[in-house]
């Protein structure tokens, strides 16, 4: 008997329920409000945000010698797209582990005449034309458009450090004597620097090069700019 009275009253509530919520249901169907328009929207415009490459602003000036001799600067890259790094030929360290990152993307993008490299030098006082195309001969450089470049040793570290805000410096208690980042900078035809997004949704800025997942990642974006 009190069960059936539960049953009753559980009844009469779902009534009640439908009597007040079913009439309101109906009319936001009618009204169109179950789910906005500008809602759907939202939610692609962020989603397309999400898929492209951050533009970080433009790549920081520079004109320094390659290993032919020759002046080379930003218009050299000018409708390229371009990995930047900051080595020295002397090191006992990272370098070694960044050329070879390197060349993993020359071999992949080798042929195309809207890909380059640039490789700068930190020790400019041994690290002279003829000591970098020795370095380039010794690595397998095939591509005409990887530069390794020298010049005055403060506007390097200039651009290193306040241009690009990729550390490299002096420190005699290191071996080899200097110390610096060993990521890549990927710059676009227009000559910006880009990156993609992290999984919080923050630019990374820089590409690790000492890491196959950076190569990787670097790969891809790489792919990305030289289709726009």
């Amino acid at each position: 008997m009190f069960k059936n009275k539960s049953y009753i009253g559980i009844s009469f509530i779902i009534l009640i329920f439908g009597i007040y919520a079913v009439p309101k249901i109906i009319s936001r169907i009618q009204n169109s409000d179950v789910v906005k328009a500008d809602r759907l929207d939202k939610v692609s415009s962020s989603s397309d945000a999400e898929g492209s490459l951050v533009k970080i602003g433009p790549a920081p000036k520079f004109e320094l010698t390659n290993q032919d001799n020759k002046i080379i600067n930003n218009d050299s890259y000018k409708g390229k797209v371009y990995v930047l790094e900051f080595f020295f030929t002397t090191c006992p360290s990272i370098c070694p582990k960044m050329n070879q990152s390197m060349l993993v993307l020359e071999k992949k993008f080798f042929g195309n005449p809207n890909f380059g490299i640039v490789t700068i030098t930190i020790d400019p006082k041994h690290d002279t034309p003829e000591v970098l195309k020795a370095h380039a001969k010794l690595l397998g450089v095939k591509s005409s458009n990887w530069n390794f470049l020298t010049g005055d040793r403060q506007a390097i570290f200039d651009l290193a450090n306040k241009g690009f805000n990729l550390y490299a410096g002096e420190n005699s208690k290191v071996s080899g004597g200097f110390e610096h980042s060993g990521m890549f900078a990927l710059i676009d035809k227009n000559g910006n620097i880009r990156c993609r997004k992290d999984e919080f949704g923050n630019p990374i800025l820089y590409y690790d090069g000492l890491e196959k997942a950076g190569v990787r990642d670097i790969q891809q974006d790489i792919s990305i700019l030289l289709a726009e």
